[in-house]
């Protein structure tokens, strides 16, 4: 018999209980006390062993007292149980577990399509749609301010005038303009630069600068509107445009605890879009639209920011860059108010760039558009031939003026002024264009304060007091102040007093009102916060306070402040500036005291100018002092520095700025003549820009402001400024300076601005514009017989 057989056997003849019996007559049985101890050993292992086959032979081994059997199963038995109770144990914590993960896991499920369903809610709404639709419609009138409206002149659409401004790539760091400059020759297009975000992080970070009127505002509004009609340039990256005025948010960004981006567009910016009132922002949407990459961010006028709150909006708008740094930022600002910030709190964007000046293709371009779309407004809408023939006679009539005069050129060379030429020509054809910007200041305030009220035959009281003259009050009390802007109440506190100091019996809430609603020299940019139309009106209108008040003494501590810098030339060029040159001499503003000089001379009046001829050449003495100091003293590298400072302020430029070639076509040639007779004099002949002139010539350079490459490069090499460098594109852009005495002949000025070390790789200004700068100072050394 088997093993398996005995055991069955042994389970068989085992007794079994009585069901009869209850368990007090089984209790009463008296088995032995062996037989009672295994009983209990049984009882308490089966509490923990589960059921099996090796549990119940073991059992039946230990019952029927089978030690050696026992022994035997008994390890096996023992491995079995507890694997049994791990196992069971595992099994029901992991089902525990997995139950609670699966609730989880549907609970995520059940939520995701919830966010997808949602998703697909907005997403089928057309929100992006809907918004660039609204941005645009912000954006389509061309109002520039400082211009107001008259009878029988349109407001342009922006599309229909909008001329493309050049972007000068000066302020960048050495590296990066020699990137910019290889691709753009010095001069580029906003849409250039956007094309190369993706690839260059350090164009998603721009600051645009430029002076009152050069158009940042209206550059903006170009973008922001050619992307909300989805009408940008191929080469453009597809992105949503988000224009940020700063002076409208400069106190909810000042405060301790601003919003974040995202909330002011969707809180503040998006309702206070035309016809958005409405529109339904879909949850965390300006925050996607950022952290992808997607927003182009346009935050425009730093400057109109006051001064006080700088600091804070600077942190605020670098917090923001830091954050979402996949996206672009543009800030627009003035140069002295993006330069001149305070060391803690600095706004530093990492590519800055200025706007050049209008061009004669520019101005032409914008006059002949200007025309075309106010002929057509007054034809109805209709773009006929005889239309067109309309706006290029007129255009035409204009332009031969304006090219006719130097005056008149450097006025157009402002966007904003080039607009009110052409108000004030449209205005009054066939009269004579004010030659000089006080004078076109003079004549748009005649028209708006005057002129147009009688040609619109309206009862106002602008014409029963002297309104000019509260106006000029009010806005020398601005300067005096130092505010861009004024509220209601401080306004009409400041118009009550100039009312009543002019015995004037007009109540200063009713002045208000006329001044904006007729004259819009003053405009409510926001609610109950008032500024002139522009800047250069509060200037020009101070300027001729002082000037008919003969309170000249009140400029004398302002010459090294460039807040009132334009006032103290608007006055200059109204009186006979003598004494106030005089004044600036002794105080060592010889550089305003130049400028000055040259707007005194604009007038042309041959008595006043002969009367400064004396004080003109003290001027110029005074003004090389510097230089010929650093030329005595063989410092190279600073008298280099200083010939370019002295050169970009003889052409009305800021430092950091290049020369266009109509700049150096147009040199004055005793500024130029001074400049290079200290170099050759103290270089003993070695150095000087005619030195250079001599060299270039040999090398078959053609003094035409063209660009010759061959003549160019053997130029470069033979005065040094090309050794050691590779041949190649960029080589034409860069020269190897050395301020040295034993540098080769010609090897300066060069006017370089980087400094540090004693050898140096710097972009070239004479190569800029295609390389036609240096023939453009060529070819004016020739006309000055240098």
């Amino acid at each position: 018999m088997g093993e398996n057989s005995r055991c069955r056997a042994c389970l068989a003849m085992t007794p079994e209980p009585d069901p009869k019996e209850t368990p007090t007559s089984l209790a009463k049985a008296s088995p032995s006390s062996e037989r009672r101890f295994v009983q209990r050993s049984v009882q308490a292992f089966v509490q923990w062993m589960p059921l099996g086959g090796s549990g119940w032979l073991f059992a039946s081994f230990l019952l029927r007292q089978e030690w050696a059997m026992v022994l035997l199963t008994f390890p096996v038995t023992i491995v079995t149980a507890v694997w049994a109770a791990y196992s069971k144990n595992f099994v029901e914590r992991l089902s525990e577990i997995y139950a609670d993960k699966g609730k989880q896991d549907a609970d995520a499920l059940n939520k995701g399509m919830d966010s997808l369903n949602e998703a697909l809610k907005w997403q089928l709404s057309g929100f992006d749609n809907k918004y660039l639709q609204r941005q645009a419609s912000d954006c389509e009138s061309f109002r520039s301010e400082g211009v107001a409206q008259h009878d029988r002149i349109f407001t342009p659409l922006l599309k229909d005038v909008f001329i493309p401004l050049r972007l000068d790539a000066s302020p960048l760091s050495p590296g990066l303009r020699q990137a910019v400059f290889e691709q753009f020759e010095g001069t580029t297009t906003i849409w250039e630069i956007l094309a190369r975000t993706r690839q260059e992080p350090m164009f998603r970070q721009l600051v645009v600068q430029a002076w009152g009127g050069y158009g940042k505002t209206t550059l903006l509004k170009h973008i922001a509107y050619l992307y909300g009609k989805k009408q940008q340039p191929r080469s453009a990256p597809k992105l949503i445009p988000v224009l940020l005025i700063l002076r409208k948010y400069r106190d909810l960004l000042s405060q301790e605890n601003p919003p974040s981006l995202p909330d002011l567009i969707t809180y503040h910016h998006i309702p206070g879009l035309p016809g958005a009132q409405d529109l339904q922002v879909p949850p965390h949407w300006a925050r996607d639209i950022l952290k992808q990459g997607k927003a182009l961010v346009m935050l425009d006028g730093f400057d109109e920011v006051a001064k006080t709150q700088r600091p804070a909006v600077a942190r605020w708008i670098m917090e923001q860059l830091h954050q979402y740094g996949k996206s672009v930022f543009m800030v627009t600002s003035r140069p002295k108010a993006y330069r001149e910030q305070d060391a803690g709190d600095r706004l530093e964007l990492a590519t800055p760039f200025w706007i050049k000046d209008f061009d004669a293709a520019q101005r032409q371009e914008f006059v002949e558009k200007w025309y075309l779309s106010q002929e057509r407004y007054t034809h109805g809408g209709r773009n006929t031939p005889d239309v067109q023939q309309l706006a290029q006679q007129a255009a035409k009539d204009l332009l031969t003026q304006i090219q006719a005069r130097q005056e008149l050129q450097d006025l157009a060379k402002n966007p904003l002024l080039l607009n009110m030429i052409v108000t004030f020509h449209r205005r009054f054809p066939g009269s004579e264009l004010p030659k000089r910007r006080v004078e076109l200041y003079r004549e748009m305030c005649r028209l708006q304060l005057r002129d147009r009220p009688a040609a619109r035959k309206l009862e106002t009281l602008l014409t029963q007091c002297e309104a000019q003259t509260i106006l000029q009050m009010l806005a020398l009390a601005m300067m005096q102040n130092r505010w861009e802007r004024i509220d209601r109440a401080k306004l009409l506190q400041g118009l009550t007093k100039c009312l009543q100091q002019e015995s004037e019996t007009v109540a200063a809430k009713d002045f208000l009102e006329q001044v904006v609603q007729i004259s819009e020299l003053l405009v409510e940019r926001e609610p109950d916060e008032f500024e002139f139309a522009h800047l250069s009106f509060q200037e020009y209108l101070a300027a001729t306070q002082i000037a008919q008040l003969k309170q000249e003494s009140r400029l004398y501590d302002h010459f090294q402040d460039d807040w009132w810098k334009p006032t103290i030339l608007l006055y200059a060029a109204q009186v006979n500036p003598t004494t106030l040159i005089r004044e600036m001499m002794q105080r060592g503003a010889i550089d305003l005291a130049y400028l000055c000089f040259q707007e005194t001379t604009k007038r042309v009046d041959p008595t006043l100018e002969a009367g400064l001829e004396a004080l003109k050449l003290t001027v110029q003495t005074s003004r090389y002092a510097q230089l010929e100091n650093y030329l005595k003293q063989g410092q190279w590298r600073e008298a280099d520095r200083e010939t370019y400072r002295l050169m970009i302020t003889t052409v009305g430029k800021e430092e950091g700025q290049w020369f266009e070639p109509e700049e150096l076509l147009n040199f004055p040639c005793e500024e130029l003549k001074t400049i290079d007779s200290l170099w050759v004099k103290y270089s003993q002949g070695r150095f000087g820009f005619t030195v250079q002139k001599k060299i270039y010539l040999q090398c078959g350079g053609i003094p035409d402001g063209q660009y010759h490459q061959e003549a160019w490069d053997r130029f470069c090499h033979q005065v040094g400024w090309m050794a050691n460098l590779a041949r190649g594109r960029s080589a034409r852009y860069k020269c190897n300076v050395k301020f040295s005495t034993t540098s080769p002949r010609g090897h300066l000025p060069v006017c370089a601005r980087e400094s540090g070390l004693r050898v140096e790789n710097v972009v070239c200004p004479w190569s800029a514009f295609g390389g036609g700068g240096f023939s453009s100072l060529t070819s004016r050394l020739v006309k000055c017989n240098l």
